[in-house]
């Protein structure tokens, strides 16, 4: 998945997604737990899945150089932002952080292209 002999492809970038206030997958837990509603999360798309059975839902995971994200798009969102989703191997994703069951996910409300120094190709599901 995104690994690189130097790194992992959002550690090139970490420090300008710092000034963003883009927040690590491995920060994710402590917000959500600490009653964070809103986050901006980055990383490489690692998967793109919509089954039948979601409602229009689909669900991405993104990697970034500490662990896993996993990001859901309504129906509707996916509509506005199709394009971008569609082709972005890695995205910059603003949402909100829900916790349940020990399970963080992200609500994806924005989505943009996030450049990587490296082209992924993500594994996608229908």
């Amino acid at each position: 998945t995104g690994v690189s002999p130097d790194g992992h492809p959002t550690t090139f970038l970490r420090a300008s997604l710092r000034e963003l206030g883009v927040v690590t997958a491995a920060e994710l837990d402590a917000l959500a737990r600490n009653g964070a509603t809103r986050v901006l999360v980055a990383g490489v798309v690692t998967h793109r899945q919509r089954p039948m059975t979601a409602k229009g839902t689909t669900f991405f995971s993104l990697e970034d150089e500490t662990g896993l994200i996993n990001v859901l798009c309504s129906r509707g969102c996916w509509v506005r932002h199709a394009e971008v989703l569609r082709r972005a191997s890695a995205l910059l994703v603003r949402g909100q952080v829900q916790y349940a069951e020990g399970v963080v996910n992200v609500i994806g409300e924005q989505f943009s292209e996030l450049r990587v120094p490296i082209r992924m190709a993500s594994r996608d599901f229908r």
